[in-house]
């Protein structure tokens, strides 16, 4: 397990969550209500769940073999 490749993943996914999930709401929050404001407390937490799951389930897969083509 590469801790260092692990945290790069972590970011990757916090960041673009975080960007996303912040354009929702400040889109959302203009349109339903009419003002123009994120909601950060929301943005941060899908982030971090995100950040978290994505990069568990990454992980976990099963990486094939350098030599499991050879009979």
């Amino acid at each position: 397990m590469n801790i260092k490749k692990l945290a790069v993943d972590f970011v990757t996914v916090f960041a673009v969550s975080l960007v996303t999930t912040a354009m929702v709401t400040f889109l959302s929050n203009l349109i339903l209500r009419g003002q123009s404001t994120v909601d950060w407390e929301t943005s941060f937490r899908f982030a971090i769940v995100l950040g978290i799951i994505f990069t568990w389930i990454k992980s976990r897969e099963i990486k094939p073999s350098r030599y499991s083509n050879i009979p």
